[in-house]
């Protein structure tokens, strides 16, 4: 038998393990939140502390590693990083830009839209890294302010991530934690995503869009962009568009064919390597092989990873029991009372804090919640409300979201100054609005 199943845990000081481990958990969730050192750092060094100081074994640490989750979102970088050198994200990019005839509300339009639907099919951070640099190529020929744009953007890609299993990061954790499939996400709380996308729109063309102005010579400098020159490897283009429509296609059979998440995207991320290199030398293969790993957001995974660690410990001591016990003690047991609480509670949090810790206690916390309203069917409700108020929630400031950042991050490369109490103006009540459209998309969709 190997050492990690015959060894227990030496708690530290024979403290009390609920305490070690809240504390762990604590100072992770403030150095994460003070930035000034790695958030994979910070929750892998926590995730050690919690095996270190007696509170979980390693057999239970990796029992706590949510497997599922780690490998969905692998599958799909490596998807995305291999179709983005086939130069499709800037072809569509470009040539909606030109199908308005380069007008500046109609390109904000055009980018926001397919900003929300990439999110939705792939993954709003890698969304935003492809889609920003050709918005700002393009205001830059326009000579109109980026900001709109990419304010828009960010909007757009939290909310298209909503929308389905694979869009954010949160979404995945609950469906891969609950097995709620691509399809639960896409009729349960896809139409609300959609609904609000709408919404959102016209603030943001009273705002700003109204306003934009572009110069007819600097219009048709747009006009002469050739979409057709992005397109740098059309038999990649090809192969990428049949195996992300064979992954799609996987998600939606999920139950059909009894495949998880992480199985169907690391099987397409595979295919797609091997059409890549098929036919090449060994030394290309090396090449694109290890690019296309490199790629991948490897820090953002191993952020999961410690992350799933300290939350274990949490859930082991009995801690998230004892929360779950004091909301529902709160709400008086009510579950209309304690959905909505879940959606407020979740977008305010999320605003101000990473969604992703907040989601990952909030998972087992609802799961423990099961005897009170009847079973895990019943929790439904709960896990749509968490999903609408955590992604959604991200767009009420700067540091809300990953994607926020992100475009937060290549506008200042650009020269673009992002504030944060320059966006906090707009992008906090324009959260609210879609917090106050899900609320009502609640009631009259699981509560009436």
């Amino acid at each position: 038998m190997s050492p990690e199943h015959t060894m227990s845990p030496q708690l530290l000081f024979d403290l009390n393990p609920a305490w070690v481990a809240a504390t762990l958990f604590v100072a992770a969730y403030v150095a994460i939140m003070s930035e000034r050192v790695n958030r994979a750092i910070v929750a892998l060094i926590g995730a050690g502390l919690m095996i270190f100081a007696g509170v979980l074994t390693q057999e239970k640490a990796i029992r706590g590693i949510d497997f599922n989750t780690l490998g969905l979102l692998l599958g799909m970088m490596i998807i995305v990083n291999v179709t983005q050198r086939s130069g499709v994200f800037q072809y569509v990019a470009i040539w909606s830009a030109k199908k308005v005839r380069a007008q500046p509300w109609g390109i904000l339009l055009m980018l926001s839209t397919i900003t929300a639907g990439f999110s939705g099919l792939l993954d709003n951070v890698t969304t935003v890294l492809l889609t920003v640099p050709v918005t700002l190529l393009i205001t830059e020929e326009l000579d109109i302010k980026p900001y709109p744009f990419l304010f828009a953007q960010i909007f757009s890609s939290n909310i298209g991530g909503t929308a389905t299993l694979i869009g954010d990061p949160p979404n995945i954790m609950i469906g891969s934690a609950t097995g709620l499939t691509f399809n639960d996400f896409v009729v349960n709380i896809a139409p609300c995503a959609a609904i609000v996308f709408v919404v959102t729109l016209l603030p943001l063309y009273l705002i700003w869009g109204r306003h934009l102005r572009a110069s007819d010579e600097r219009r048709e400098r747009v006009m002469n962009f050739r979409e057709a020159e992005a397109i740098t490897d059309p038999r990649l283009l090809r192969q990428s568009l049949a195996v992300i429509a064979l992954v799609i296609g996987g998600f939606v059979l999920q139950r059909q064919i009894h495949q998880e998440p992480a199985t169907i995207a690391l099987s397409g991320a595979a295919l797609l390597l091997l059409l890549d290199n098929f036919g090449r030398s060994a030394e290309e293969q090396s090449h694109n092989v290890h690019h296309a790993f490199s790629q991948a957001e490897w820090v953002t995974l191993m952020f999961f990873m410690g992350l799933f660690v300290l939350v274990y410990g949490l859930e082991e001591t009995g801690l998230l029991r004892l929360l779950a016990d004091k909301l529902l003690h709160a709400t008086g047991g009510d579950f209309e009372v304690t959905t909505y609480s879940i959606l407020w509670a979740s977008a305010l949090l999320s605003a101000f804090i990473d969604n992703i810790p907040f989601v990952a206690t909030m998972i087992p916390l609802i799961k423990s919640m099961a005897p009170t309203f009847g079973g895990p069917d019943a929790l439904l409700p709960l896990w749509w409300a968490l999903a609408l108020g955590a992604c959604l929630g991200g767009n009420g400031t700067l540091i809300g979201a990953s994607a926020n950042l992100v475009v937060a991050g290549l506008a200042e490369r650009a020269g673009v100054h992002f504030r944060f109490l320059e966006y906090l103006k707009w992008g906090l009540p324009l959260m609210l609005l879609s917090i106050a459209i899900s609320h009502a998309y609640m009631y009259l969709r699981f509560l009436s």
